[in-house]
């Protein structure tokens, strides 16, 4: 891990970071003279990561915005007891765990490991709330990102219960899903399985194979593989209307 802080470069990097910076929710809509003058006021901390490095871990007190410049980067997220892994994978540009910045709960909640060779900058929370709050549309920006993830949040919670263990497993999944494309790594086993889903083991084998059938899951030993996981969002809705047209014709 290589980190250094942006002085004398700051103008050269200007554009490129304006460029990638812009693409992140945060700073949509923010115009090109005040995200330069936010680059003359703060201290950017740049950090470059070989794959395999790890860039934050859990309990980690969340006390700046890392911001994904380059590359790709993995979240590992566990339970206390450790009964599973549920891996993400996210490109740049991306924002490690802005939600984490406040609240009761101030450190992260998983580990960020870089899954290429990637590059980020850091901005403290000092300047978050002394400087970048004062810009209406990131303080906009920012409180529409949060509500959002609690409103997914919520929905899911409130959604009503799965019948089979299929639609239970995929439930599962998706509960814990922060990034609706892409694929997914479940590290479990089929006993945890059974326990979250309520199924024997057997019948969790069977409902594993069948998804697996459908194209859905690629299992191996106590790991289960998605290669896109919208397919599952697709399927679990398709399974939904399917109920929801069935009790309407009754």
């Amino acid at each position: 891990m290589v980190t250094f802080v942006c002085k004398n470069r700051k103008i050269r990097c200007m554009e490129t970071m304006y460029d990638t910076l812009l693409q992140l929710p945060l700073f949509q809509g923010l115009c090109h003279e005040d995200f330069t003058n936010i680059l003359g006021k703060v201290k950017l901390h740049f950090t470059t990561y070989k794959i395999g490095e790890t860039i934050v871990k859990p309990d980690m007190v969340c006390d700046r915005l890392v911001f994904l410049l380059k590359g790709e980067i993995s979240s590992y997220s566990s339970p206390k007891g450790k009964y599973f892994t549920f891996i993400e994978h996210f490109e740049a540009p991306y924002v490690i765990e802005a939600y984490s910045l406040f609240g009761m709960n101030l450190n992260y909640t998983s580990s960020y490991v870089a899954r290429t060779e990637a590059q980020t900058i850091s901005v403290s929370k000092s300047f978050v709330l002394t400087e970048l709050f004062n810009y209406d549309i990131f303080r906009l920006n920012y409180m529409n990102i949060i509500s959002n993830r609690a409103q997914i949040f919520y929905d899911r919670v409130w959604r009503s219960a799965s019948e089979t263990i299929e639609e239970k497993i995929i439930d599962f999944i998706l509960a814990r899903t922060e990034k609706f494309t892409g694929e997914k790594d479940l590290k479990i086993r089929m006993e945890d399985i059974g326990a979250y889903v309520d199924g024997t083991r057997l019948n969790v084998s069977k409902a594993l194979n069948d998804l697996q059938a459908l194209g859905l899951f690629i299992l191996s030993r106590k790991a289960i593989h998605i290669p896109e996981i919208s397919t599952l969002v697709q399927w679990s809705e398709a399974q939904r209307n399917s109920k929801k047209k069935k009790v309407e014709n009754l």
